[in-house]
């Protein structure tokens, strides 16, 4: 269960709800230029715009829930169990494990035009980072401030699909919600309160939409995490087989200046981390 949002005011926002049943250690990560990517069916990526965003670090990488790069592009990644589908690799095209996803496209893509061309030769491979990590079921959005879009890589191939709504969450797949939301939209029904995840995307959308315009740097950020505060899970409102999903950090990246702000699940304050605060030149990972 999570959800994700994009904000337009003066400057472009990114950010998400991650919604977990435990923690994973996850933690403020910034990746300079020159840090290096091990990838494991393509060369390892030793160049590449430098990062932000929020990760595990396992054996010194970095395994992001959703990151922005200095060029202002952002990607994350949310559950999207029973859907997603990772195949075998193919001699055409270029063969990525979905972890890589993130940190080989915002490395790669300055914007979601380049973003588009890469995805054309995509194909998204069953490969575990390790045997202690097995992967999770992902669907992914990406955007900047011209747009979004969803990738799904389904067991009928890779799918994707244009989001003018930038906004996501989980299950059913994207075509589906596009079709419940646009559904609603039409109607005068009151906005669905429950945590599912469709009724977290139509509230998602619909709150984005109705949204008045901010100019400040503090108001836009203020609304953004308004905004997600709406479509959190609070503790002990949502149990699962495995334990009680709940919403563990909040974040928003401002993706003109490279600052990125969280909200922790035990904290009323926002803290903030800006990207050019640290050597972006150099090789080793930051973490604030």
């Amino acid at each position: 269960m999570c959800t994700a949002l994009t904000y337009k005011s003066n400057d472009f926002y990114f950010g998400r709800n991650l919604d977990l049943d435990m923690e994973y250690g996850e933690k403020v990560t910034v990746i300079p230029r020159k840090f290096s990517f091990p990838i494991k069916l393509l060369p390892d990526l030793h160049e590449h715009f430098a990062l932000i965003g929020m990760a595990v670090i396992t054996d010194g990488y970095p395994l992001f829930f959703e990151g922005t790069n200095e060029k202002g592009l952002s990607m994350a990644g949310l559950n999207f169990p029973d859907n997603a589908f990772y195949g075998k690799a193919k001699p055409d095209k270029i063969n990525l494990a979905p972890y890589e996803l993130i940190p080989w496209l915002l490395g790669k893509c300055a914007c979601l035009c380049d973003v588009k061309e890469k995805l054309k030769e995509l194909n998204i491979v069953n490969l575990p980072f390790s045997e202690n990590y097995p992967l999770s079921p992902l669907h992914w959005i990406i955007s900047d401030k011209s747009g979004s879009v969803t990738v799904e890589s389904v067991a009928e191939g890779l799918r994707i699909y244009n989001n003018p709504w930038g906004v996501l969450s989980n299950n059913p797949t994207f075509d589906r919600h596009m079709i419940n939301t646009e559904t609603f939209m039409l109607s005068d029904k009151a906005l669905p309160g429950d945590f599912s995840s469709e009724s977290r995307f139509i509230r998602a959308a619909c709150l984005k939409e109705k949204s008045s315009p901010k100019s400040g740097e503090d108001e836009s950020v203020n609304q953004f995490f308004r905004m997600l505060s709406l479509v959190s899970v609070p503790q002990g409102c949502v149990r699962k087989s495995g334990g009680a999903h709940y919403t563990r950090y909040s974040s928003c990246c401002n993706t003109d200046t490279g600052v990125y702000y969280y909200n922790r699940c035990d904290s009323i304050s926002i803290e903030r981390v800006s990207m050019r605060d640290f050597d972006l030149n150099g090789n080793k990972l930051f973490l604030p």
